[in-house]
């Protein structure tokens, strides 16, 4: 069997791996990525890209169907094409996908269809050929977590991939769940008027994110209908017509169950135990730069259980493809990663929430700004939420940032750019905003927080 040789070969093409490849290349190496379906991965096929797809329909429909008459907009007569609204967010994602195709063209990479399994530490099968490598990412991701003892069956208990394209909506939906996928899908299935209840195991929607946050999107969902329970444990049952969710006393009958408690890595059939590659709990061990225990095979986004998200899989990409080529001039900053939540209203964050400064012991002076009041927020009847930001008291720099509302997953990357280049709050105090904008929200919380805010 002849093979061909790469200075690096990425196993997995999706927002990690394409990025890992196009960096690779840019810096002068011969890169090849293994895919065994479409590139993209699961973000750009079936998870980030047209999941937001998904969800701008969900906001027309909602806007159509529940506040057309505030805007001066009647639908009495409205239909919703819904296999069409699916199509839409296939051909969104088909679109999308192509353009990576071209841009591994554009980049002179090669893409080698198959299913990949190291055999080597420098070499890596798929089909019947193989490729030698100098320097092996694995990027190969995950995939959805089912609930103990019950199994996906793709009909009755569901995953984002089959949430993502149902044939026909549901009457009653209830997720197992409460975090970005639970929530995005209570919102999308509740816009087209499914009964929908949200079971989390913890104490919050979200749990991850501050409890001010968590608290005002539980409102809200209440507000629309979500039935949202917290702090209960779930237990599953199929039954003839749907689904049985045993949870606290009660028990909920529903159509159908989406299962949304956490990704596992797709770590199977890799090669890893034949190479003695470090694993836990499913994940590839992976050092601070994303090293695994084999010298030139590193392990990158969910596949390596650090933080799974798209934008963290393609800065680890980045990174370790600049360590490779000996140019690596920073790391991943593991206390500065975005979050953000797409439903409505948005939920975004970075760095610290008031309970983890707490924790910590830090001294902190924070600022928080309502859309309710705010100008922009008010004329596109968008005001639910607030902006919340959280300084050091001593030295002013941004420990975290916390917003519920319309815009929060754009404005969040004014939060990162002051992370980044650690601005304090005296810089970003004096810093002028457009007017009228949701952004302006950022500098009233930050005058907030130095007790000179203008609108409160």
């Amino acid at each position: 069997m002849s093979a061909k040789a790469y200075d690096v070969v990425v196993l997995g093409g999706g927002p990690g791996g394409y990025v890992a490849a196009i960096r690779a290349a840019q810096l002068g190496m011969k890169t090849a990525v293994v895919e065994k379906d479409n590139l993209g991965g699961i973000c750009l096929n079936w998870g980030c890209i047209p999941t937001k797809a998904l969800l701008k329909n969900a906001e027309y429909a909602w806007l159509a169907r529940k506040e057309g008459e505030e805007w001066g907009l009647h639908f009495e007569k409205l239909t919703i094409d819904f296999p069409r609204v699916i199509q839409r967010s296939r051909d969104v994602s088909s679109r999308i996908v192509k353009g990576v195709e071209f841009l591994m063209k554009k980049n002179k990479i090669d893409v080698l269809k198959g299913k990949g399994r190291i055999v080597a530490k420098d070499k890596l099968e798929y089909g019947k050929e193989a490729v030698q490598f100098k320097n092996l990412v694995i990027a190969t991701g995950g995939r959805p977590r089912p609930f103990p003892g019950v199994p996906f069956d793709g009909k009755k208990v569901i995953s984002y991939f089959e949430a993502m394209a149902p044939k026909e909506l549901p009457k009653r939906l209830v997720i197992i769940g409460g975090g970005a996928i639970g929530c995005e899908f209570a919102y999308f299935y509740n816009a087209f008027g499914t009964e929908v209840t949200i079971i989390e195991l913890l104490d919050s929607l979200l749990p991850n994110e501050d409890k001010e946050v968590t608290k005002e999107l539980g409102k809200s969902f209440k507000k629309i209908g979500i039935k949202v329970m917290t702090g209960v444990k779930a237990a599953l049952k199929v039954t003839e017509k749907g689904v049985r969710v045993s949870a606290g006393e009660g028990e909920i009958e529903a159509d159908q169950c989406l299962v949304a408690i956490g990704i596992q890595g797709n770590t199977e059939d890799l090669g890893l135990e034949e190479l003695k590659i470090a694993t836990e709990k499913g994940f590839i061990k992976t050092d601070a730069r994303d090293r695994t225990n084999v010298p030139n095979i590193r392990a990158i986004g969910d596949v390596n259980g650090k933080v799974l998200l798209a934008h963290v899989a393609s800065h680890q990409g980045i990174v370790a493809t600049e360590d490779i080529a000996g140019v690596a001039r920073h790391g991943v900053d593991y206390d500065a990663i975005p979050s953000c939540t797409y439903c409505q209203p948005q939920v975004a964050s970075i760095g610290f929430s008031e309970e983890k400064c707490k924790a910590k012991g830090l001294d902190v002076k924070i600022g928080r700004y309502p859309f309710r009041p705010h100008g922009k927020a008010v004329a596109t009847g968008q005001n639910e939420g607030f902006v919340k930001l959280i300084y050091g008291a001593k030295y002013g720099e941004l420990l975290g940032a916390h917003i519920i509302g319309h815009e929060a997953t754009e404005m969040i990357a004014e939060a990162c750019a002051a992370k980044s280049s650690e601005a304090t709050m005296h810089s970003l105090a004096e810093t002028m905003h457009a007017h009228p904008t949701m952004a302006e929200a950022f500098h009233e919380a930050t005058l907030d927080a130095l007790g000179r805010a203008i609108h409160l």
